[in-house]
């Protein structure tokens, strides 16, 4: 008996529909630090509570991943055609906390995406370089200030 909450097809649809406009939609850290300065653009952060909380980009918001509701998404990030711009651990070489590297094939930004496009999010760009948390084109915000 299948469970009709879920469904594994819709999504693999979904991840097909979707390859070619996520491949339009990878961006260089210049272009993705060029779009955060303007006007109705957003970093989401959709890595846990905890992980955001000891280290991420500055100015950056944070929906977890794991907590992604239609109405979640509405409340923190309102107009469905904002730009939304979005990085996880893998964007870091670091390895270190709080960015540990995740499966490449696993990686929270492919998820990210498909989820919020979804939703009905369709203006999403996705961060395509990997860089240090040090790397002084950003301002990565610490718990642990040594980082």
């Amino acid at each position: 008996m299948e469970n009709s909450a879920v469904d594994y097809q819709g999504f693999s649809m979904l991840v097909e529909e979707l390859a070619p406009v996520r491949s339009e939609r990878l961006i260089s850290l210049d272009t993705f630090l060029q779009f955060s300065q303007e006007k109705d653009t957003i970093i989401l952060d959709a890595r846990s509570a905890d992980a955001y909380a000891a280290g991420h980009i500055d100015g950056a918001i944070n929906l977890a991943f794991a907590d992604f509701t239609q109405g979640k998404l509405d409340n923190l990030l309102g107009d469905k055609n904002r730009r939304i711009l979005i990085y996880c651990n893998n964007n870091f070489t670091d390895n270190i906390e709080p960015v540990l590297k995740k499966r490449v094939e696993l990686a929270l930004n492919i998820p990210t995406f498909i989820n919020l496009y979804g939703y009905g999010y369709e203006n999403i760009y996705e961060l395509n370089e990997t860089i240090s948390i040090n790397d002084p084109r950003i301002a990565f915000t610490a718990a642990d200030t040594s980082l």
